[in-house]
């Protein structure tokens, strides 16, 4: 059998529906714009379209009165950005702060010395990696004396970073959240940070603390439905892994259907399977949007917290 292509059949381009219109395109660089004159002229395409639908649900969140948790790796603050998540912090953008047990130990050391982040591939050739004396005698210390007085691991380094002679507790995003009563929610895996490799580590005071700051976010996922905003900056699988927990616990003890129609959003410099699924597609099943944003948090922090800062003003 040989094709006959005169027998093909078409039909007029102006009877076919467009995914892309000239309405949503980008508009051209000029000089001297304002940054929300910037943000706006974004291709309302594809990912310039999730950015901006990401930004109205964290506004109407805080119109709502309703959470905004910020879940973060300690890459986030490793990279100079605790100025950007105080601030939103602040303005009470941000009404929870989780972290893993990596971010209280980038976040005090740049409130004691300002600075972090060894270099590893120089010191665990000799044994040497993560075993600073202040870091660890401060943490665990903390953790200890707080989870014995009933806190959890997050108010017990707030509190005692708060009360320290730091000189640049300015700069700690763990202080600061301390310092005006935002919820700060501390989740470890043992064995995973550099203080656990110290004889001063107190693996059940930390176990303890940890459990009783889960505890904490799941009465707090209890409150996103109709509205909430949870957003998860460059942990992989720590925060997705307690994230799905606590909102699975928190239906469990609620009605399931009053937990629904919230926003969730990963920022990661890369693709990954489980936030993917914890953070973007499971939790919102029943109801709400989640989104994705790959590019390195050093620019899409800052251009998101721009954008919600300029946008609620306005």
């Amino acid at each position: 059998m040989t094709i006959d292509l005169t027998r093909v059949k078409t039909y007029s381009i102006n009877s076919r529906s467009a995914l892309v219109k000239k309405r949503d395109f980008a508009r051209a660089p000029k000089e001297k714009r304002s940054f929300l004159d910037f943000y706006q002229s974004l291709p309302s395409i594809l990912k310039g379209n999730d950015l901006r639908n990401i930004v109205d649900a964290i506004i109407k969140a805080g119109r709502k009165k309703k959470p905004v948790i910020f879940m973060c790796g300690a890459h986030v603050i490793k990279v100079g950005l605790s100025p950007v998540v105080i601030e939103l912090i602040k303005r009470r953008i941000i009404t929870c702060l989780s972290l893993n047990g990596a971010g209280i130990i980038h976040d005090f050391e740049i409130a004691y010395q300002g600075r972090t982040s060894e270099d590893v591939d120089a010191a665990i050739t000799e044994g040497k990696f993560g075993m600073n004396r202040q870091t660890s005698k401060f943490l665990n210390q903390a953790i200890a004396e707080g989870v014995a007085r009933g806190l959890g691991l997050g108010q017990s380094v707030g509190e005692a970073m708060l009360e320290a002679p730091m000189p640049y507790k300015h700069l700690s995003i763990i202080c600061q959240a301390t310092r005006l009563k935002i919820p700060i929610t501390v989740h470890v895996a043992v064995g995973t940070d550099i203080i656990h490799q110290h004889p001063d580590f107190k693996a059940g005071l930390t176990a303890e603390g940890s459990w009783r700051d889960f505890k904490m976010l799941v009465e707090i996922v209890s409150r996103l439905g109709q509205g909430g905003v949870v957003l998860n900056f460059g942990s992989t699988v720590i925060l997705p892994e307690v994230f799905l927990k606590a909102l699975n616990l928190a239906r469990n003890l609620l009605a399931p259907k009053t937990i629904n129609n919230f926003t969730t959003a990963n920022f990661d410099m890369i693709y990954h399977y489980r936030p993917a699924e914890n953070i973007v597609r499971r939790p919102v099943m029943p109801g709400g949007r989640g989104y994705y944003i790959v590019g390195h948090h050093e620019i899409m922090l800052p251009l998101l917290a721009q954008a919600v800062v300029e946008k609620a003003e306005k």
